[in-house]
């Protein structure tokens, strides 16, 4: 009989491809992790991972076995989902991963919502970009992330998630009042490709968004400056350090004295941004009504 929990264990080592990595994201010993991998071995009489000087891979068999691991965890949290509504679940915690703007966007006015329409739901807010935060959701640290599509990601049609869109958004283009561009209407990206940039690191996953637009228009950005918060990219921009394109969310409220915004000329470089839980999770009766809750806040908007 496999059990459950190993099938846990084989995922994780799966998604972060070093038994070390899995441990920590499981809070686990290597150690534990890897007698767990062997009783799993032992318990389908398989070899499921093999060890090399770049981490762990699964064999065939492994992959196998992963392919009905998600199908089962899914299932097993359905039978959570439907347990929970059978003892009413109207009370109870939801942790929820988000990335800064998102959560002024959608998760606080979700919040407000949800202690009119569910008074007996907790929600636990955590600051964490879209690439930390799909990893927090499948590792069982958190309930709900709200991402962003990035190169790397997990598809939409990922069988350990579920994906809710939420809302999408423009880029805009963000250069100091005294730049050669400060009185266009649009701004072509091309004209860019000499000056200097400034924008998120690289994982952050508007750095791919930045980069790729960039490469569409014909050239790579030469980074100058790099930050994930875009209060100081903008405050870079407006001492005249570099150019950038900036979340049209991320600019409200925002100082920019200094700088023009100005929308991108053609096809606007574009942020989605999306709410995800473990497939299965979605119909639990304490997440349910903060997808909702987060569905009506970004079409509220």
């Amino acid at each position: 009989m496999i059990e459950a929990r190993r099938l846990h264990i084989l995922r994780a080592v799966a998604d972060h491809r070093t038994v070390t990595a899995a441990a920590a994201a499981l809070y686990l010993t290597p150690s534990a992790v890897s007698q767990q991998l062997t009783a799993l071995e032992q318990e389908t009489g398989h070899r499921l991972v093999e060890r090399g000087a770049k981490g762990v891979r699964l064999t065939p068999a492994g992959e196998i076995l992963l392919g009905h691991t998600n199908a089962v965890l899914a299932q097993l949290e359905r039978a959570e989902a439907e347990l929970a509504a059978y003892s009413s679940g109207s009370a109870g915690t939801v942790t929820v991963a988000s990335f800064a703007t998102g959560i002024g966007l959608v998760v606080a006015p979700a919040l407000a919502r949800l202690a009119v329409t569910s008074p007996g739901i907790l929600v636990r807010v955590q600051d964490a970009e879209g690439d930390a935060s799909l990893p927090m959701v499948l590792d069982r640290q958190v309930d709900i992330a709200v991402a962003v599509e990035y190169r790397g990601a997990p598809d939409a049609d990922d069988p350990r998630l579920t994906h809710v869109p939420l809302y999408a958004e423009p880029f805009d283009a963000v250069v100091p009042v005294t730049h050669r561009l400060a009185d266009a209407d649009e701004v072509p990206l091309a004209e860019l490709a000499k000056d200097p940039w400034i924008g998120p690191y690289p994982g952050n996953p508007c750095h791919d968004v930045v980069v790729l637009a960039c490469e569409n228009a014909g050239f790579q950005p030469r980074l100058e400056h790099s930050s994930d918060d875009f209060r100081a990219v903008v405050a870079l921009a407006s001492a005249d350090a570099g150019v950038a394109l900036v979340p049209r969310s991320a600019l409200r409220g925002m100082d920019l004295t200094g700088v023009v915004v100005r929308p991108v000329d053609g096809v606007a470089p574009t942020r989605r941004v999306f709410a995800a839980v473990r497939r299965g999770a979605e119909d639990h009766p304490l997440i349910r009504p903060v997808l909702e809750a987060l569905t009506r806040a970004a079409t509220v908007d």
